[in-house]
Protein backbone atom coordinates (compact mmCIF):
# COMPACT_ATOMS: atom_id res chain seq x y z
CA UNK A 1 0.00 0.00 0.00
CA UNK A 2 2.88 2.47 0.81
CA UNK A 3 4.85 1.89 -2.98
CA UNK A 4 1.32 2.38 -4.18
CA UNK A 5 0.60 5.74 -2.50
CA UNK A 6 4.74 7.24 -2.35
CA UNK A 7 5.75 8.09 -5.35
CA UNK A 8 9.40 7.65 -5.12
CA UNK A 9 8.88 3.81 -3.93
CA UNK A 10 6.19 2.92 -6.99
CA UNK A 11 8.97 4.73 -9.38
CA UNK A 12 11.59 2.28 -8.22
CA UNK A 13 9.83 -1.00 -7.77
CA UNK A 14 8.76 -0.12 -11.86
CA UNK A 15 5.13 -0.43 -10.97
CA UNK A 16 3.63 2.33 -13.28
CA UNK A 17 -0.12 1.70 -13.64
CA UNK A 18 -0.32 3.49 -17.32
CA UNK A 19 0.77 -0.09 -19.01
CA UNK A 20 -1.77 -2.47 -19.16
CA UNK A 21 -1.79 -6.60 -19.14
CA UNK A 22 -4.38 -8.86 -19.64
CA UNK A 23 -7.33 -8.20 -21.21
CA UNK A 24 -6.75 -4.43 -20.62
CA UNK A 25 -4.98 -4.10 -24.02
CA UNK A 26 -8.30 -4.60 -25.22
CA UNK A 27 -9.81 -1.87 -23.42
CA UNK A 28 -7.24 1.17 -22.99
CA UNK A 29 -6.04 3.83 -25.23
CA UNK A 30 -2.91 3.05 -27.43
CA UNK A 31 -3.19 -0.61 -27.14
CA UNK A 32 -6.47 -1.39 -28.49
CA UNK A 33 -4.86 -0.28 -32.00
CA UNK A 34 -2.84 -3.93 -31.52
CA UNK A 35 -6.20 -5.21 -33.42
CA UNK A 36 -6.55 -2.97 -36.50
CA UNK A 37 -2.82 -3.07 -36.78
CA UNK A 38 -3.01 -6.68 -37.17
CA UNK A 39 -6.01 -6.56 -39.26
CA UNK A 40 -4.62 -3.89 -42.03
CA UNK A 41 -0.97 -5.12 -41.89
CA UNK A 42 -2.49 -8.67 -42.30
CA UNK A 43 -4.68 -7.20 -45.24
CA UNK A 44 -1.56 -5.67 -46.91
CA UNK A 45 0.68 -8.94 -46.58
CA UNK A 46 -2.27 -11.30 -48.27
CA UNK A 47 -3.08 -8.57 -51.00
CA UNK A 48 0.55 -7.69 -52.01
CA UNK A 49 1.41 -11.41 -52.12
CA UNK A 50 -1.67 -12.25 -53.66
CA UNK A 51 -0.89 -10.02 -56.99
CA UNK A 52 2.31 -10.37 -59.36
CA UNK A 53 5.21 -9.29 -57.12
CA UNK A 54 6.79 -7.30 -60.08
CA UNK A 55 9.62 -5.59 -59.67
CA UNK A 56 11.18 -7.66 -56.81
CA UNK A 57 12.88 -5.63 -54.69
CA UNK A 58 10.10 -2.38 -53.70
CA UNK A 59 7.48 -5.32 -53.26
CA UNK A 60 9.88 -7.53 -51.29
CA UNK A 61 10.20 -4.29 -49.15
CA UNK A 62 6.43 -4.41 -48.69
CA UNK A 63 6.55 -8.20 -47.97
CA UNK A 64 8.90 -8.15 -45.81
CA UNK A 65 7.50 -4.68 -43.49
CA UNK A 66 3.99 -6.10 -43.74
CA UNK A 67 5.49 -9.47 -42.26
CA UNK A 68 8.08 -7.94 -40.12
CA UNK A 69 5.32 -5.65 -38.52
CA UNK A 70 2.98 -8.19 -38.29
CA UNK A 71 4.82 -10.68 -36.46
CA UNK A 72 6.46 -8.04 -34.27
CA UNK A 73 3.17 -6.72 -33.17
CA UNK A 74 1.46 -9.64 -32.91
CA UNK A 75 4.52 -10.86 -30.14
CA UNK A 76 4.02 -7.14 -28.87
CA UNK A 77 0.63 -7.91 -28.08
CA UNK A 78 1.36 -10.97 -26.22
CA UNK A 79 3.98 -9.95 -23.95
CA UNK A 80 1.38 -6.99 -22.66
CA UNK A 81 -1.14 -9.55 -22.30
CA UNK A 82 0.63 -12.09 -20.65
CA UNK A 83 1.87 -9.34 -18.34
CA UNK A 84 5.33 -10.14 -18.72
CA UNK A 85 6.61 -6.15 -18.83
CA UNK A 86 7.69 -6.26 -15.32
CA UNK A 87 9.90 -2.80 -15.77
CA UNK A 88 7.36 -1.15 -16.99
CA UNK A 89 9.40 2.55 -17.94
CA UNK A 90 11.79 0.85 -20.09
CA UNK A 91 9.01 -0.92 -21.86
CA UNK A 92 6.43 2.14 -22.21
CA UNK A 93 9.93 3.59 -23.55
CA UNK A 94 10.38 0.49 -25.95
CA UNK A 95 6.58 0.86 -26.99
CA UNK A 96 7.20 4.21 -28.34
CA UNK A 97 10.00 3.19 -30.10
CA UNK A 98 9.09 0.18 -31.76
CA UNK A 99 5.74 1.76 -33.04
CA UNK A 100 7.98 4.72 -34.07
CA UNK A 101 10.14 2.28 -35.96
CA UNK A 102 7.07 0.34 -37.90
CA UNK A 103 5.32 3.48 -38.86
CA UNK A 104 8.52 4.30 -40.35
CA UNK A 105 8.89 1.11 -42.29
CA UNK A 106 4.92 1.21 -43.55
CA UNK A 107 5.48 4.51 -44.76
CA UNK A 108 8.28 3.74 -46.95
CA UNK A 109 6.35 0.69 -47.87
CA UNK A 110 3.47 2.45 -48.62
CA UNK A 111 5.13 4.96 -51.26
CA UNK A 112 7.06 2.50 -52.40
CA UNK A 113 3.69 0.12 -53.20
CA UNK A 114 2.24 3.25 -54.29
CA UNK A 115 4.95 3.99 -56.71
CA UNK A 116 5.03 0.26 -58.21
CA UNK A 117 1.15 0.06 -58.50
CA UNK A 118 0.90 3.59 -60.35
CA UNK A 119 3.83 2.30 -62.74
CA UNK A 120 2.10 -1.07 -63.15
CA UNK A 121 -1.01 0.50 -64.47
CA UNK A 122 -2.19 -0.52 -67.98
CA UNK A 123 -5.67 0.71 -68.25
CA UNK A 124 -7.05 -2.00 -68.15
CA UNK A 125 -8.40 -2.17 -64.69
CA UNK A 126 -7.09 -5.88 -64.41
CA UNK A 127 -7.92 -7.94 -60.87
CA UNK A 128 -4.29 -7.68 -59.93
CA UNK A 129 -4.22 -3.61 -60.38
CA UNK A 130 -7.10 -3.52 -58.09
CA UNK A 131 -5.84 -5.60 -55.60
CA UNK A 132 -2.82 -3.47 -55.63
CA UNK A 133 -4.76 -0.43 -54.79
CA UNK A 134 -6.52 -2.12 -52.32
CA UNK A 135 -2.74 -2.92 -50.89
CA UNK A 136 -1.72 0.85 -50.92
CA UNK A 137 -5.23 2.03 -49.20
CA UNK A 138 -4.77 -0.76 -46.21
CA UNK A 139 -0.82 0.17 -45.98
CA UNK A 140 -1.84 3.59 -45.74
CA UNK A 141 -3.50 2.70 -43.29
CA UNK A 142 -1.55 1.07 -41.18
CA UNK A 143 0.79 3.24 -41.26
CA UNK A 144 -1.65 5.93 -39.78
CA UNK A 145 -2.65 3.30 -37.34
CA UNK A 146 1.38 2.98 -36.21
CA UNK A 147 1.50 6.60 -36.14
CA UNK A 148 -0.85 7.78 -34.04
CA UNK A 149 0.31 4.75 -31.91
CA UNK A 150 3.54 5.95 -31.48
CA UNK A 151 2.07 9.15 -30.28
CA UNK A 152 0.10 8.24 -28.00
CA UNK A 153 2.54 5.58 -26.59
CA UNK A 154 5.07 8.86 -26.53
CA UNK A 155 2.76 10.66 -23.96
CA UNK A 156 2.34 7.43 -22.42
CA UNK A 157 5.94 7.03 -21.45
CA UNK A 158 6.54 11.13 -21.10
CA UNK A 159 3.24 10.96 -18.84
CA UNK A 160 4.99 7.93 -16.47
Amino acid sequence: LAAATHPTMASSTGTNANLPSGIEICTTIPDILYLPELIFGGLVWILVAATLVVPANPQGWVMFVSIFCFIMTFIWMVVFACGAHNNRDSWAAADCLYHGIAAFFYLSASVSLAKVTLDLNDGTGSKSYKLDIAAVVFSYVATLLYFIHTILSAIRWKSS
